[in-house]
Parts: C-alpha cells; sequence; structure tokens
C-alpha cells in the first residue's frame, strides 16, 4: 500500500481551495464563492447549536442521576419520577426528549458531541480559506508530474480515522471465525491513504489509482467523492490506464440525496461528462440501499440516476471491522461500494477469466429487479419505481452473479447483447 497525505489529516473541500486559490474560471470561482458564504455561516450555526443542547443535555444528565440517586437511568425511569421542582421538572423534560432521537442519554451525549466535532471540523478546517492541511506534505498537489512524495505508512493516524478500516472489513472480514462480520470474498486488501478528513485531490486520486494498478489490484474501491474536480481530466486518464489493464474501480455514489443526472449535482469522480458517453467500461458506481423492503428501500441519503449511478447495493448501518480490533455501524454510499467490491472480487476469484467490464455488466444485469414504489432520496413527498433510480434499475445479489458468471463463462450466456442506454 502507500500513503499519498503524508501525516496530513485534516484538509479543506475543494470549493474552499477554488476560493482560496482562484482555481478554474471566473464563472466557477463566483459559484464556490457564494456556496462558501452559505455553508460557513451555516456550520458556525449549527456548531453552536449542538453546543447549546450538549451542554443542556450535559447538566440535565447530572443532576437527574443525583435526584435518582443512581447513573444509569432509563425512559421509565423519568417518566415514574416525581418532583416539586420545576427546574427539575424541566431537566427531566429535555432528557425525555432526547429519548426520542437515541435509547440512552449516553448515546445522545455521543452523538451530540460527534456533531459538536463534525461542524468544528467543518468551520476550523474544511470551509477555512486559510487552513493549509497540504502544507506537511510537501508537495505541489497541482502539479501532477510530482510523484516523490507521501510515504508506504497508509495506516490511520487518529482513532476517528476509521473509514478506511470499515470498508475493507465489508469486502473481505475473514470469515467464520465468530468475529464481527463474514467479509464478501477472500481477497487481498491493498491499502492506499489518499482521502483526507476534507475533499481529495485529484493528483493523489489519480495517482493513487495508477499505483494501484502498476501493482496488482484487480478491483479498485473507491468510497469517497466530491462536488467539484479541477483536474479530472488527471483522473480521467487514469481511469483510461486502468481499464487498459482490465481493473475494475466501484465507486460510492455520494451521501446528499440528489440526482446526480442533474447538471447542478456532479459527483466525482465519474466516468463520463456531461451525462455522456462511459470514457471508460470499468467504473460500477453504487447506491445505498437500507434493509427494508418496502418504500423506505433506498436509504434517504444516497444519491440515485438513471444515467450515473448503475445498481444499488446495502448501505445502511453496516456493521463491520473498526480500528483497534472493535467493530461498530456505519451508514452511507460508502458501505454500499465495498459490498459491491465483494461481490466482484468472488465473482471474479471463481471466474477468473472474465474481464472487467464483463464483471461489471454481469453484477448490473444479475441484480434483483424491481419497480416497487420508494420514497425518492430528494423528495420525501414523492414515490417512484425503484428500477427508475439507475441504470440497471437493480440491487446487487451475489448468489444471482455467481450463476450468470457460469453462463457467461460456459459461453450459455452472451453479455454483448445486452447494453445498458446512458
Amino acid at each position: 500500500g502507500y500513503n499519498f497525505l503524508g501525516e496530513s489529516y485534516h484538509e479543506q473541500v475543494e470549493v474552499t481551495r477554488i476560493v482560496a486559490l482562484k482555481l478554474g474560471d471566473a464563472a466557477l470561482q463566483e459559484r464556490a464563492q457564494k456556496e462558501l458564504e452559505k455553508a460557513l455561516p451555516k456550520a458556525l450555526q449549527d456548531r453552536d447549536q449542538y453546543r447549546q443542547i450538549l451542554l443542556a443535555v450535559e447538566t440535565a444528565d447530572a443532576d437527574v442521576k443525583k435526584a435518582l440517586g443512581k447513573d444509569r437511568y432509563y425512559l421509565a425511569d423519568l417518566e415514574s419520577f416525581e418532583t416539586n421542582s420545576i427546574m427539575l421538572q424541566q431537566k427531566i423534560g429535555v432528557l425525555k426528549q432526547m429519548f426520542s432521537f437515541a435509547d440512552s442519554i449516553p448515546q445522545v451525549l455521543k452523538e451530540l458531541n460527534a456533531g459538536v466535532t463534525h461542524f468544528s471540523e467543518l468551520a476550523d478546517y474544511n470551509l477555512n480559506k486559510n487552513f493549509n492541511g497540504r502544507a506537511v506534505v510537501g508537495d505541489d498537489p497541482y502539479d501532477i508530474s510530482e510523484v516523490n512524495y507521501g510515504n508506504g505508512d497508509p495506516k490511520n493516524r487518529l482513532p476517528e480515522e476509521s473509514h478506511g478500516t470499515h470498508v475493507a472489513g465489508i469486502i473481505g472480514a475473514q470469515r467464520n471465525n465468530g468475529l464481527g462480520i463474514n467479509g464478501a470474498a477472500q481477497v487481498k486488501i491493498m491499502a492506499l491513504r489518499a482521502v483526507p478528513n476534507g475533499d481529495e485531490y485529484d493528483k493523489d486520486i489519480a495517482l493513487g489509482i495508477r499505483y494501484a494498478t502498476d501493482n496488482g489490484a484487480k478491483i479498485i474501491n473507491a468510497s469517497f467523492g466530491k462536488s467539484y474536480s479541477p483536474n479530472v481530466e488527471w483522473v480521467y486518464d487514469a481511469i483510461k490506464y486502468a481499464a487498459s489493464k482490465d481493473v475494475l474501480i466501484i465507486h460510492a455514489a455520494g451521501n446528499e440525496g440528489d440526482d446526480l443526472d442533474h447538471p447542478s449535482h456532479p459527483n466525482f469522480p465519474n466516468d463520463q461528462i456531461n451525462n455522456g458517453p462511459e470514457i471508460a467500461n470499468n467504473v460500477l458506481t453504487v447506491g445505498a440501499l437500507t434493509s427494508e423492503l418496502g418504500e423506505n428501500l433506498v436509504a434517504d441519503f444516497s444519491n440515485y440516476g438513471k444515467i450515473n449511478v448503475d445498481v444499488f447495493a446495502p448501505g445502511g448501518a453496516i456493521y463491520s471491522t473498526m480500528p483497534g480490533g472493535a467493530y461498530d455501524f456505519q451508514d452511507g454510499t460508502s458501505m454500499a461500494a465495498p459490498g459491491a467490491a465483494g461481490v466482484a472480487a468472488l465473482v471474479w476469484s471463481i471466474y477468473p477469466n472474465l474481464t472487467a467490464a464483463e464483471v461489471k455488466k454481469i453484477l448490473m444485469l444479475s441484480g434483483v429487479r424491481s419497480d416497487i414504489p420508494v420514497i425518492l432520496p430528494s423528495d420525501p413527498e414523492k414515490k417512484v419505481p425503484f428500477s427508475s433510480l439507475s441504470v440497471s434499475g437493480r440491487m446487487i445479489n451475489a448468489y444471482n452473479a455467481l450463476i450468470l458468471a457460469k453462463q457467461v463463462q460456459d459461453k450459455k450466456f452472451n453479455l454483448n447483447k445486452y447494453d445498458f442506454i446512458r
């Protein structure tokens, strides 16, 4: 593996860099400036709101514990507790309200602290024009020819830097050992650290794809994305290079609940320009499902698109590996993509003569298709057929994929007869 970030962790998002460094043309800079002027005040407002709620819950929790005479209590304890103190009644009311958001007050406090951290990092790093997280790396991120940077140590730098570990477990956690989860396939993981706590640089992604391709990777899981890509041509060239070496790239569709087919909602890296033909046939973009079969089947955060999302896979409340031997639940299309990548690896491990393009098409054609009405992520008041939200209209199914792969290998099914119109 390799670490393209050196010892850096926090980073600006791309819209901040466009404004700070005056990247792109005047129209792009103006659009980015308007977005930043809207996003930064909101982040500060949300941070302050979370801090206020956190303080109120912490204070109420401490006082109610003292009044109840125990360190752990439940909603039933609050409902049965009687007091003449108006102030204590108010604090009990606050805690009762919190139980509507989580099963316990410790969980509420954990989530509130996470919210404070999230919005603080947005304001202090991601949306801060004066922050330079790249300085410690020492390269010029806008010079693709400068490649001697980073190091060979891709492990996480902080305990909360858990994203890659969680993704890797979905793909290849050891099976049947009685711990955690069973990964989708038996694989070797090549760890590449290229995505900071902020937006990734196009240079790192392009070089990361090339590094993985040149060092034997057959499948690249890309659980990341952003709305702006100033040097997208570097990434397109890398995708084409991977295609020339028969490498499959599986990309998360993103978590904004947007229609990626709309010009105002791009998600990079992608495999087409302005909804045109694919630049290569080796990229599979994956949206996220919940565990509910019905109108809530599609995760409310998942991006979708009849042109830009190929297929869906489970991505809601996925249990997987965490740093330090722990396990936890996480949500996102970042969890859906490795599920699809694991199925691709499973298929390829049994039928190694298939090409990357064939594996992609097998996953799309073999998925379970459904026309059931589902809530549209971008409009909770609207329902649409599930099949209308992706190119294939299907959800990944490992069993079906293996059956179809065998038929393709035995020349009993001709993939060339089937094409997805984009």
